[in-house]
């Protein structure tokens, strides 16, 4: 008989809810773990490495649910497999549309844009995202923003990806699930070095915000600058962002892990500025660094959580 089934924390999973049926009917001493998603993500990394931490991880993807309530996926975490603490995440933005959004970047665009601009831009239409609402429907996405309605926060760096492939002028729409993201990829010029601006916003739990990233693709997008361009410069401004919070964490090893470092430029990046640097940088090989490496993760979590009877 288990001692413990470990699942995600999300509660609406159907793991989740398996989880929560099989612990019932085993023994009173099998117990349930729930584990926060991102935490999990790490946690993999670290597992297959071999290392217990202490380590920063940057685990980015579309979505996990965050303790907070809200939809995490842009996080910089510091711990090891027994416990984990935020340290970073993207600047939250709302998804307008929720679920519809993760099909359609252009929401994610429209969400992003009225986050740095505000109102004006729903009258941009010389901006791709902008030009495929018909003006009827800019009131409603609109609406949505400003109030908050059927619009979660989020903090995912998958979606960001969306978003500026969408401004970018490359997918409005997708028909599967990381599809702007690998378009945004695909584009991008290797040979481009320099980099959109950002900056990273001092705290307890620092913020990366994105929005001088956004300023500079409207503005590159309106100069007529080649996409190759701007997807290489976006991809730079997230590589330095990594290298960012890890100089203000001062922790020597880097685990990346989530699905979007399934992108090898992302990855490659990464290596090439922070080993320099002096981080020893984590990667995934045997194990997937998306989802498919999540319950590698999970099962990391449970047992340090056992061998520190914190269960």
């Amino acid at each position: 008989a288990p001692v413990a089934i470990a699942c995600d924390l999300h509660p609406d999973y159907g793991s989740t809810r398996w989880a929560q049926e099989a612990v019932a009917r085993f023994s009173d001493g099998c117990r349930l773990i729930a584990v926060q998603h991102h935490h999990a993500h790490f946690a993999a990394c670290l597992a297959e490495n071999g290392a217990d931490g202490p380590a920063l991880g940057i685990i980015w993807d579309g979505a996990g649910y965050g303790p907070d309530g809200t939809i995490w996926g842009g996080e910089a975490l510091v711990g090891d497999p027994g416990r984990m603490r935020r340290a970073a995440h993207l600047r939250p933005f709302r998804l307008p549309g929720g679920e519809m959004a993760t099909r359609q970047p252009r929401r994610t665009a429209l969400a992003l844009l009225y986050d740095t601009f505000g109102d004006v831009v729903f009258g941009w239409d010389d901006l791709a995202p902008v030009a495929s609402f018909a003006r009827s429907e800019r009131p409603i996405v609109a609406s949505m923003l400003r109030r908050g309605f059927n619009a979660p926060l989020t903090t995912s760096a998958g979606r960001l990806f969306d978003g500026v492939a969408a401004l970018a002028g490359l997918r409005q729409r997708t028909g599967y699930e990381g599809e702007a993201a690998m378009a945004l990829e695909f584009a991008a010029d290797p040979t481009v070095t320099d980099a959109y601006p950002l900056a990273i916003e001092p705290g307890d739990v620092l913020v990366i915000d994105w929005r001088p990233i956004i300023e500079g693709v409207v503005g590159d997008v309106r100069h007529g600058r080649d996409v190759s361009v701007i997807a290489a410069r976006f991809h730079n401004s997230l590589v330095e962002s990594m290298l960012g919070v890890a100089q203000v964490v001062g922790l020597p090893r880097v685990a990346l892990s989530g699905g979007c470092f399934q992108n090898k430029l992302l990855v490659e990046g990464a290596i090439r500025r922070l080993e320099p640097a002096g981080f020893a940088v984590l990667l995934h090989s045997a194990v997937p660094p998306n989802d498919g490496g999540v319950s590698l993760g999970q099962i990391a979590v449970a047992a340090a959580l056992l061998a520190h009877k914190e269960f």
